[in-house]
């Protein structure tokens, strides 16, 4: 995608040449010795080349072509004027050097790129020897010392601590950890422990503290379903998981930065930011003037049940959506703690994946989040996600006191944890989204998004190609072919005949050599990829700046796919982390997005000037129905609404639902 060696390149090295070639010659006529001729050389060759290429890669001159004919013309003009007189007063040629300089652009890259191929190539054989043809899903190589390192716990710090790296809130002091170029404060609680009497209570604020705590250590995960392919199974889990991690460069008390929260992924039922996808430090490093934050909340039946039918129930109205709760709990304590670290709560930037991506298009029509952050990055997620009414969150209910053996809220309360995570991975399939309660989240989503609900936010959406191929790797075979199953009834739930009729000629008629049940996968895939879409579609109708991004890049390994796992560890640089989960990262592309994300944070255009990122032209994100299609070779910008399915008339229906004239739409 990158250039190996540009133009401009070419340019600095006539200005190097005269360096080198004025450095040594200059010396050798004032008498001096070979060393001291030769250390002359280099000094001003090293030095020239140095200042004229800060100049020539400046933004002023690269941001403008003409600026950049002028440089180079300007360049070649002190070359030759410096080769005048280096042959009429020194008797000497500085095309030699020219020769050498030009040999050094071109091979150096050339070298450099060989190189890249043998790590990568060496990275891919480690990856393929350990997962094989993806067949097992995902299989991380994981390590005891790895396991202790992230179970291990905070602790109160009662004696001295180094207050370089302290940050005083309203709820207490917390030391963090300084590495080469950030500081992380991993496991900062952002609200009462919900354990005890407050078990699916909704979030308390903390009590106003001056005590000292450690900030080394992630804080517990949820209590979540653990599938085959989940790598949350190796930290510790507890129902006291409403903690946050901050990431911030060395110099970040000095002044207010943009600040990053993410939303982690997770179908509102597993998932965690221990997830190595989901480290932070890697992208504070690259970016300084960007905090990094992310945080844990309640799910599945801790965060997303309806307990109203059952006797007792009536004590605990938000058990509904309590993981959202959990949210806003977080964002709150971030717009009123964050400045201490360094942070603007004024520039705040939200990103999710998936369930996250879902909870974002959520939160952005509460009256409850109103003003908790101002720029959203969604990917594979919409609005449309949460149910229309408490039925499924009620039936869960039901399931879950016939599954412990218990009839009321009093003796669901007496549970003990394990027994009720028990309860949770039988009941894996009945876990529940967010619902429309008219209270936190609007009845009508879509009106509410048509009445300018979302006004003021500017908005990237995106979806991966490749998807199913990940879903498959995660749940194994058996529960992702529940997974597809499931997926085509909702599809056929549709109340339109056209529909109905359409995705049964599509899987009866498949042309070769799609089986059945790949027409399922790629049905299942697309309806997904169409409600995101339409949530793309509804933000920009009204007025908003919509960005969208689709993920086309092809995967290492073909069945462990390539979609939000890559996109998440792209964007935050955690090489080590793709490799873990069976791929390997595309630095430029990494460099590239990253760049943008930037950009996106800090309100500037979307647009990268000739060489912002070395290599690369000028590019420009297009505003939707546009969209950057990001693929292994190039970033280009096009409509994709003819790619995004199969079956003409999914499109048509999904841009055209309308929540009043329908039954509720599960879209994963």
């Amino acid at each position: 995608m990158k250039k190996l060696f540009t133009i401009d390149d070419f340019a600095v090295a006539f200005i190097s040449a005269l360096g080198y070639g004025f450095g040594e010659t200059v010396a050798e006529l004032l008498g001096w010795p070979p060393w001291a001729c030769l250390v002359s050389c280099f000094a001003v060759g090293i030095a020239s080349e140095a200042v004229v290429g800060k100049i020539a890669f400046s933004k002023t001159v690269q941001k403008k072509p003409i600026n950049r004919i002028l440089t180079y013309v300007t360049i070649l003009l002190v070359f030759v004027i410096g080769q005048y007189i280096a042959i009429s007063r020194m008797g000497v040629s500085l095309v030699d050097y020219l020769a050498g300089e030009f040999a050094y652009v071109v091979g150096l890259p050339i070298l450099g790129f060989i190189v890249n191929l043998l790590i990568r190539a060496y990275r891919a054989r480690k990856i393929r020897k350990l997962y094989g043809d993806g067949s097992e899903g995902f299989v991380f190589d994981v390590k005891k010392e790895d396991i202790d390192e992230i179970n291990r716990q905070n602790q109160p710090i009662l004696d001295k601590y180094d207050a370089d790296y302290a940050v005083k809130t309203r709820t207490g002091i917390y030391v963090g950890e300084k590495g080469k170029k950030i500081v992380s404060y991993l496991g900062i609680p952002y609200a009462k422990p919900p354990v005890g009497e407050l078990r699916w209570k909704a979030p308390e604020p903390l009590p106003s503290s001056e005590a000292v705590f450690e900030a080394k250590n992630y804080g517990p995960s949820a209590i979540q379903v653990e599938h085959k392919g989940s790598i949350i199974k190796y930290h510790r889990q507890s129902e006291d998981c409403l903690s946050l991690n901050i990431w911030a460069g060395t110099d970040s008390k000095k002044r207010k930065k943009a600040v990053l929260v993410l939303f982690h992924h997770g179908d509102f039922s597993y998932g965690g930011t221990v997830d190595p996808l989901f480290e932070g430090e890697n992208f504070a490093e690259g970016h300084p003037d960007i905090l990094f934050v992310s945080f844990n909340y309640r799910l599945g039946i801790f965060g997303f049940i309806d307990f109203s039918q059952i006797p007792g129930g009536e004590s605990f109205p938000d058990t509904l959506n309590l993981g959202l709760l959990d949210q806003i709990a977080a964002l709150k304590w971030i717009k009123e703690n964050i400045a201490a670290f360094g942070g603007d709560p004024n520039r705040i930037t939200v990103i999710g994946f998936e369930a996250g991506a879902d909870s974002i298009s959520l939160l952005a029509v509460s009256d409850q989040a109103k003003g908790l952050f101002q720029k959203a990055f969604i990917f594979v997620g919409n609005p449309i996600s949460a149910y229309d009414t408490q039925k499924e969150s009620r039936e869960l209910a039901g399931e879950l006191l016939r599954e412990t053996g218990t009839a009321s809220m009093e003796e669901l309360m007496r549970l003990e944890t394990e027994t009720l995570k028990d309860a949770a991975q039988r009941l894996w399939k009945r876990m529940c989204a967010p619902t429309r309660d008219g209270k936190l989240i609007p009845y009508d989503i879509l009106r509410s998004y048509r009445e300018g609900a979302v006004d003021g936010i500017d908005v990237i959406i995106g979806f991966p190609g490749n998807e199913r191929h990940v879903l498959r790797a995660f749940l194994g075979i058996h529960n992702y072919e529940e997974f597809i199953s499931a997926g085509v009834d909702d599809i056929l739930s549709a109340n339109d005949d056209r529909v109905i009729e359409a995705v049964r000629e599509y899987i009866e008629t498949r042309s070769d050599p799609m089986t059945e049940f790949d027409a399922k996968e790629r049905l299942v895939e697309q309806w997904m990829d169409l409600w995101s879409y339409r949530n793309a579609m509804l933000i920009s109708e009204n007025g908003n700046k919509v960005h969208f991004i689709w993920w086309d890049c092809a995967p290492l390994i073909d069945k462990l796919g390539a979609g939000t796992v890559d996109m998440e560890a792209v964007l935050l640089g955690n090489r080590e982390a793709l490799e873990m989960y069976g791929n390997v990262m595309n630095e430029d592309l990494s460099e590239t997005l990253q760049k943008l994300l930037e950009k996106f944070i800090n309100g500037n255009a979307l647009k990268l000037y000739h060489n912002e990122v070395y290599g690369l032209d000028a590019f420009d994100w297009k505003a939707f129905p546009e969209a950057m299609i990001v693929s292994d070779k190039e970033l280009k910008c096009e409509k994709i609404e003819d790619r995004l399915t199969d079956v003409k008339v999914l499109f048509d229906y999904v841009m055209h639902w309308q929540e009043e004239d329908h039954e509720s739409v599960e879209t994963g």
